[in-house]
């Protein structure tokens, strides 16, 4: 009897440690930028203009990183159950085709390059409550043959509704709409400048 209640007691113990981790488990939360949006374009481009989005090393991962600003702001951390579906440079220029006409950059012969170096694209804490999205860099404006003819220094901040992993990516989401708008803007100031050497027209 008592080998009998030995067995008997490790096998409610082992379906107890079993349902504890798979209840206990928290699923991996996978996230994009939301459905493909709309073109700003009024009509599609005559001529194509490439895209290329470069971004350090370090960010070229699924992670979906955050800062802690009030405790050490240089340092970056990572969610451990939260993942983007691409690497974020990828996820970008994804977005920025979609709403801009670009072409990705080696397809195709192009008159123009539009050359986004990403150095920031992180969650940002002030503070344990209160977080926002951070996209920082520059745009640049490369002629047929390459040469560097116009350039946009990028800073933008969303909000996030939410100091967690779901509420950073909607702020992340929003600084990259935010940057189609800033590029559709300043692709406009130069074509009416007459500085874009024809890309735009």
């Amino acid at each position: 009897m008592r080998w009998l209640a030995a067995v008997l007691l490790g096998l409610c113990l082992s379906a107890c440690f079993t349902a504890g981790k798979r209840g206990g488990d928290t699923p991996l939360a996978i996230y994009d930028f939301g459905p493909p949006s709309s073109s700003l374009l009024p009509a599609p481009r005559k001529q194509p203009v490439a895209l290329e989005v470069r971004a350090p090393l370090w960010f070229d991962s699924l992670g979906l990183d955050y800062r802690l600003s009030y405790v050490e702001a240089s340092r970056l951390r990572e969610y451990a159950r939260a993942r983007w579906a691409g690497p974020p440079a990828q996820l970008i220029q994804q977005r920025l085709s979609q709403r801009l006409g670009y072409v990705m950059a080696g397809q195709g012969q192009t008159r123009c390059l539009v050359r986004l170096e990403i150095t920031e694209f992180s969650q940002v804490f002030a503070a344990a409550d209160s977080s926002r999205g951070v996209l920082q860099g520059r745009a640049l404006l490369l002629d047929r043959s390459r040469r560097q003819v116009a350039e946009l220094v990028l800073s933008l901040e969303k909000p996030a509704p939410s100091a967690d992993a779901r509420g950073g990516v909607e702020a992340l989401a929003l600084t990259v709409e935010q940057l189609a708008i800033d590029l559709f803007a300043w692709e406009k100031t130069l074509a009416d400048g007459a500085v874009a050497g024809g890309c735009f027209s």
